[in-house]
């Protein structure tokens, strides 16, 4: 397995990003172009076709957005628990959830350090990814 850094920490899962969606799309193109040239007596099936095509589309986005909001609840609860192992404080409550998120990769040495350096220079959750000098992989995210 390749060691996780910046450049190739976001997952690409080929099947997903691109088979799954480009079969949507057709899908969808397919039960539109059926609807627009069927016969009045299937306009309701054909109707219903294309509203189940787009109710998969849904689907398929709003199952990804699940799946990484219940990560990103269990990254930030781990994240805070990190946190107070190290310093026996709590993070710091000026944090983004987005911020926290990107937090994960840092190593246990320069967790707080740069937690403190996030909320006092606002920095967004890519540059305190970049700012991360020794990258702890995540190799479990979806």
């Amino acid at each position: 397995m390749e060691i996780q850094n910046y450049k190739n920490h976001r997952k690409f899962v080929f099947g997903y990003h691109v088979v799954g969606l480009l079969g949507v799309l057709a899908l969808i193109i397919g039960a539109v172009m059926n609807l627009l040239n069927t016969a009045p007596e299937n306009l309701y099936s054909a109707s219903l076709l294309v509203l189940v095509s787009v109710l998969l589309l849904l689907a398929f986005f709003f199952s990804r957005g699940f799946a990484l909001k219940a990560q990103d609840r269990a990254i930030i609860a781990e994240e805070k628990f990190r946190y107070y192992l190290l310093t026996k404080n709590q993070l710091p409550s000026d944090l983004s959830a987005r911020q926290i998120v990107g937090l994960r990769f840092a190593s246990d040495e320069e967790f707080p350090a740069l937690a403190e350096k996030a909320v006092k220079d606002a920095m967004s959750e890519d540059a305190i990814k970049k700012a991360i000098k020794n990258w702890k992989a995540d190799y479990y995210r979806a």
